[in-house]
């Protein structure tokens, strides 16, 4: 399995399908729009720190693509572990602290989000065996811990805290793997936020880790086979030393491990040295007779399926779908039938079943025909399909049986999200939990023929929703899409042009951006600001045509429709572009740097968080290989004009730019920290204006997964200190 750039990989949501200085071309040859409306010159509130940021030095490094010679003077950023590099982005970090130290309000800003995210919360319990297992945050420690118990409700006991397993709160565990019995729980630790993960086993009765250590896995969960002997899981070969962080990371396996055995001597299921890029899920089916595994390429939406008798000696892996040409996801079982979500011959999806003893395509049926919302996930709970479709980038949560017959709708709160319903085949209760943009997860209980879940854990927060007004709005694209964006405000907002405004995008993998419960959105709006989130071309809202119409060739597309959501809120009098600021992390750090580049001029601040910015060497390092059926590759000649053409870090050129804060984890090895610090390094050279350009690296952080609470604090203060300097002024 490999890595998208945003979506943290979990047991049962992968295969993770689902980051990107005067150098080249400029700003006409992007197919940029024509500017509209200029802002005024960024005026600081407050006397600017002394000095400017820390130079970068350049080199003479010119690479040659399909013989069109492009420079890149900032490569020595590249040796990220360099004494030079650490030097330099510690310099960065204290300029940054001097312009941010100098905002009067961060501490207001660090107190409030602090009571923001101050509160319990809890996964949807899942049995295992005679147990119940959740995870659970009490808003103060920096990780939540996993806690079992009798029942459902009960208050349980600690079973694994991971806040032990470091001082600083930077060891993180998941995923998650149970045996059958729950006698087991096999567990992931990772490390200062890397992707590379070490499993550990846990006798759950005693409380002893047993002495089993499996490392150099990632991107896949495990599955134990029904006997508790031991689990399949997904490692590779161990980097160079000193190379852990950096190098590209290919040749996947799938082993089983037997309990008390060394790693050394795992069994080697399957693998494919012929195919590097392939990754495998594995789970087993419910009844325990079947190996199925979903097998990625990159981030491929499409997969292939393997599937073995575990009753038959050896295990002789099979294929199941051999051919690239659809997406697959392994829903759970009923008897010998396999159920599966794919979009074959179906954009929106729909339900298949296969009879694992009888799998010829022929004898496949369509259990849930294609709607015209998009099916996202389905689950089997007590014999029936719990399935959760989105409808315009809003959960809904419907029941149909293994023959096909819609049973009913689960009604929901309001517009949000919901987890993946939790349960078994033998099962009448499921639990998820919801969230929106105004109300914190709870975790709702759902008994089967019901018409409604009901709230069975809630947290006790400082915040009245009926404060806030939520909106989903329509507006057209350049070239006429209708687009949908969600709008949070406080009620009776003034349409005069004068409100400070976040507008936040993604657009890209397929993943859908739906309602989500954020404190420092929240803390944002409560300031008299509005958050807007935009529905892209690239994202999952609507089916295959919609990502793919953001995807490769067609990424500018993207661009176009962030550009057009920008303009939609300063003509319909929300903000003006002085006060409006964009944000995106990953894949929207993309976005971010692309419309930056392109259109200055339309933004009074830019946040770019763990951005993929160097569009012709992004495949070089750690996981991004894996992206290109995503973006395409510099290595082929029809792609790299497209990508030269809106990289970010090849586009910048001498330009009045609005304030932009750019972020980023010295330690993360999913969009490796060179692309920020690239990209940082040549707006500050190519600034012509008064506005700083800032660079902010968090040490011993990753991505974004398993970061510690009081890192995610200092993180947002940072953000929402910029915007008060910028837009909030």
């Amino acid at each position: 399995m490999t890595g998208r750039p945003e979506q943290q990989p979990t047991p049962r949501t992968l295969p993770i399908h689902r980051a990107l200085a005067a150098l080249a071309l400029g700003l006409a040859a992007c197919g940029a729009p024509e500017r509209e409306v200029a802002p005024g010159a960024f005026i600081p509130r407050f006397d600017p720190p002394e000095g400017g940021p820390p130079p970068a030095r350049q080199e003479q490094v010119v690479d040659e693509f399909h013989g069109t010679a492009v420079a890149d003077p900032y490569r020595w950023l590249e040796d990220i572990d360099a004494e030079e590099v650490t030097a330099w982005i510690r310099a960065q970090d204290r300029h940054t602290e001097a312009w941010l130290s100098k905002v009067e309000e961060r501490e207001a800003i660090r107190e409030r989000l602090t009571e923001l995210w101050s509160f319990p919360r809890w996964s949807a319990p899942e049995r295992h065996g005679d147990r119940w297992a959740w995870t659970f945050y009490d808003g103060v420690r920096e990780q939540p811990v996993l806690m079992v118990g009798s029942a459902p409700d009960a208050d349980g006991r600690v079973l694994l805290d991971p806040n032990t397993l470091s001082a600083d709160g930077t060891v993180s565990v998941g995923p998650l793997a149970w045996s059958e019995d729950g006698r087991y729980l096999a567990w992931a630790r990772s490390e200062a936020g890397s992707d590379w993960r070490t499993w550990r086993v846990l006798d759950v009765e005693t409380g002893e880790t047993l002495q089993d250590e499996l490392r150099w896995s990632k991107f896949a969960g495990a599955a134990w086979t029904h006997d508790g002997a031991g689990f399949f899981y997904q490692r590779f070969a161990r980097p160079a030393e000193g190379e852990e962080r950096e190098a590209a990371t290919r040749g996947a396996q799938l082993c089983y491990h037997r309990l008390g055995t060394s790693q050394d001597d795992d069994v080697v299921v399957y693998e494919r040295p012929d195919e590097p890029t392939w990754g495998f899920r594995p789970e087993v089916t419910d009844d325990g007779r079947y190996l199925v595994v979903e097998v990625s390429s990159g981030t491929d939406r499409r997969n292939r399926v393997l599937f073995a008798d575990l009753e038959v000696e050896g295990w002789p892996v099979e294929p199941l779908v051999a051919a690239l040409e659809a997406s697959f996801d392994y829903a759970g079982s009923h008897g010998s039938e396999a159920f599966f979500v794919t979009d074959r011959d179906a954009e929106r999806g729909v339900v298949v079943a296969v009879d694992l003893a009888r799998p010829v395509p022929e004898a496949w049926r369509i259990v849930v025909p294609e709607s015209v919302h998009v099916l996202e996930a389905a689950t089997v709970v007590g014999g029936e399909l719990l399935l959760t479709y989105l409808e315009d980038a809003a959960d809904a949560l419907l029941r149909y049986a293994p023959d096909g017959r819609l049973l009913g709708r689960v009604e929901l709160p309001s517009l949000g999200r919901i987890s993946r319903p939790t349960g078994d085949a033998d099962d009448t209760v499921t639990y998820f939990t919801f969230e929106s943009f105004v109300h914190p997860p709870s975790v709702h209980r759902y008994v089967l023929g019901e018409a409604a879940a009901e709230v069975v854990r809630a947290p006790d927060l400082d915040l009245d929703p009926a404060q806030f007004e939520v909106q989903r709005v329509s507006l057209l694209s350049g070239d006429g899409t209708t687009l949908r964006m969600f709008l949070v405000h406080r009620p009776g907002l003034r349409l005069d042009g004068s409100n400070p405004t976040l507008l936040y995008g993604y657009g890209g993998f397929g993943i859908a951006m739906r309602p989500a419960f954020s404190a420092e959105r929240l803390a944002f709006v409560e300031r008299g600001g509005v958050f807007a989130q935009a529905i892209l071309r690239g994202g999952g809202e609507y089916g295959v045509p919609w990502h793919e119409a953001g995807m490769r060739e067609r990424k500018q597309q993207v661009f176009d429709d962030f550009l057009s959501a920008a303009r939609y809120l300063v003509r319909n009098d929300y903000t003006v572009p002085e006060r409006l600021a964009i944000h995106g992390r990953s894949n929207g750090g993309l976005l971010v740097g692309a419309v930056l580049v392109q259109a200055p001029e339309q933004f009074g601040a830019a946040i770019c968080e763990v951005g993929v910015l160097d569009m012709l060497r992004y495949h070089r390092f750690t996981i991004g290989w894996a992206w290109e059926p995503e973006y395409g590759s510099a290595d082929d000649p029809e792609m790299f004009p497209v990508l030269r053409a809106y990289s970010p870090l090849h586009n910048v050129r001498p330009a009045s730019y609005p304030p932009t804060l750019i972020t980023t984890g010295d330690h993360d090895d999913r969009v490796m920290p060179a692309h920020s610090y690239k990209f940082a390094a040549a707006l500050q050279a190519a600034q012509e204006g008064p506005a700083p350009i800032l660079l902010d690296v968090t040490f011993r952080a990753g991505h974004g997964g398993g970061k510690p609470t009081s890192l995610r604090i200092a993180e947002a203060t940072d953000r929402l200190a910029f915007l008060a300097m910028t837009i909030q002024r």
